[in-house]
């Protein structure tokens, strides 16, 4: 079963508290969308979710595989996008069939064999996506995922993140727009 909670976290960075005594728990099918200002802790918080960052108090217990959207790519700029992605995806243990279904969710099928370097800043943060999205983890951290994003993209983003909420993932995104599915919102 998939389950993200946080249990009394706290977060301090700079020597500056950014939030504590948080608590949440995500169950299977459950998104929360985290909202506040610049420099509050929302991505913070998203990798101390992720264990890239540990909690000043408090404890996290994560049921089952992580995939951070973070606004660096992390994609080879010399590999096509296809191999970028798939290199990630062989490292998850998955396979090219899961990379061909990222890169269709997120309208990207068509570049597959564009290097990542020729990509539009649009272009390549629907690559970051279709990345989390191949790597078929059930627990999702999304940090601005609609950022730099068109309507035609948006929709796409929806539909996936409702696709993978439907099918008892869990979601846990910080965006300061609407990302187009009713989802409990934490404001920090």
């Amino acid at each position: 079963m998939t389950r993200l909670a946080l249990d009394g976290v706290a977060c301090v960075r700079g020597g500056r508290l950014l939030f504590e005594d948080l608590n949440l728990a995500l169950d299977p099918g459950d998104g929360i969308l985290v909202t506040g200002a610049n420099g509050v802790g929302k991505s913070s918080l998203l990798r101390i979710a992720a264990g890239l960052l540990a909690p000043a108090a408090g404890r996290v217990v994560r049921d089952g595989e992580v995939a951070l959207a973070a606004e660096a790519a992390a994609l080879d700029e010399d590999q096509s996008l296809f191999a970028a992605l798939a290199f990630w995806a062989r490292l998850d243990g998955r396979d090219d069939e899961t990379v061909a279904l990222g890169l269709a969710a997120m309208g990207l099928a068509q570049l597959a064999q564009v290097p990542v370097r020729l990509l539009s800043t649009g272009q390549r943060r629907r690559a970051t996506l279709a990345r989390v999205i191949a790597s078929a983890a059930g627990i999702w951290l999304l940090d601005e995922p609609a950022s730099g994003l068109d309507a035609a993209s948006l929709n796409e983003l929806a539909a996936a993140m409702a696709g993978h909420l439907a099918a008892g993932g869990v979601i846990l995104a910080a965006s300061h727009q609407p990302l187009g599915l009713d989802m409990r919102e934490l404001s920090l």
